[in-house]
């Protein structure tokens, strides 16, 4: 029987780790038409969920995301603090990955669905009537995963057939499918690709889906964590610190995979070849970059911003883990009530790969 309460964090405004309240008494959502509910099993910790909490998405925010990571940022206006720019709506209920099974449904779903082992993919379409370029993302206009139940559109849960465990599939969905969708954006194929922060949940899905598309990878991150990446895939590893126009030369990567921005941003263009591609879905080293503009038109460059994700995006993550073509990468598990903790061993950098949630087990 699903119970009428629920244990959940809610993010009750826009701050620092105190923002978060860990409680066990909050009512379990009811699916409406079109919608399935879930009982989440493991969701993972991604930078969006620190940077909503933060509200370092509105534009008066300069700085790079761990600089307001644990205690927020002052200057931030809660009128453009979300992805959509539309002012959020407290409490809620963040974690945009969510793996768990589907245990009831609304009008209009299939009733055979209950039981269904799913994945929700993060980036929904549904609420916007898939209107291009529109989407919701699960944790910021819309509850989500760190809770024991969440609702989430039927057509956008997906079920998925795998070994892998509960924590193992929630590293995907907001980690790999932004990677997967940078890769699509710039069309990846067998060339030299060079991907920033390489060691983190979004670079090291970004270092296997480059190699699962013949990519040659150049992969950067810190020096201790060079192993894990090269051991994803990676044909080289590049020291964050070091000069990366003497390491890779002008004019010899095709495509630039940024995640990290800031200060080096100017450089990753000067090692892009004529023609080169430039993908970005982040900038946790600073989001304010200097561009020469002659270098964009006299290389013919073409820089792509990839956050809309067309639906083919997840639809391939699912078959990629139902071949064994990708695997998972998590470093460390944590109950959902050590929430703060795991914020902060992400802001840290303290492990490579993902680090997950696992809310407290219900009996159905």
């Amino acid at each position: 029987m699903i119970p009428k309460t629920m244990t959940a964090v809610l993010l009750t405004h826009h701050g620092g780790l105190d923002a978060l309240a860990y409680r066990d008494d909050v009512p379990v959502p009811v699916p409406g038409p079109g919608e399935v509910l879930i009982n989440v099993a493991a969701a993972g910790v991604n930078n969006t969920d620190i940077n909503t909490r933060t509200a370092w998405y509105s534009k008066k925010v300069t700085e790079g995301t761990n600089t307001g990571g644990a205690g927020g940022f002052g200057e931030a206006e809660d009128a453009d603090a979300t992805w959509s720019g539309v002012p959020m709506t407290f409490p809620r209920i963040q974690g945009a990955d969510v793996c768990g099974a589907i245990v009831s449904v609304g009008e209009g779903v299939d009733a055979s669905r209950v039981g269904q082992r799913v994945l929700v993919r993060n980036m929904l379409r549904t609420y916007v009537d898939y209107r291009p370029y529109e989407c919701w993302t699960l944790g910021s206009e819309c509850d989500a995963g760190f809770a024991q139940f969440c609702v989430a559109p039927a057509r956008e849960t997906h079920a998925i057939d795998c070994g892998w465990t509960d924590a193992e599939l929630a590293s995907v969905p907001c980690a790999y499918s932004t990677a997967e969708n940078m890769l699509h954006r710039a069309s990846v194929s067998a060339e030299r690709v060079l991907i920033t922060g390489a060691s983190g949940g979004v670079g090291s899905a970004a270092v296997q889906l480059a190699k699962r598309r013949g990519a040659d990878v150049n992969a950067i991150c810190s020096s201790s964590k060079a192993e894990e990446v090269l051991g994803l895939g990676a044909d080289r590893v590049i020291d964050r610190n070091a000069d990366l126009l003497a390491e890779v030369g002008e004019k010899n990567i095709d495509v630039v995979i940024d995640l990290v921005a800031g200060d080096s941003w100017p450089h990753y263009l000067e090692v892009l070849t004529l023609g080169g591609r430039y993908a970005t879905v982040g900038a946790i080293a600073g989001p304010i970059s200097e561009i020469d503009v002659r270098t964009l038109y006299l290389k013919d460059l073409t820089l792509f911003g990839c956050t809309f994700q067309e639906d083919i995006v997840f639809e391939n993550l699912v078959g990629y883990i139902e071949r064994g073509e990708i695997r998972p990468f998590v470093s460390k598990t944590y109950p959902l009530s050590e929430i703060a903790h795991a914020q902060e061993d992400f802001l840290a950098k303290t492990y490579p790969g993902k680090l997950v949630l696992l809310p407290p087990a219900v009996t159905l």
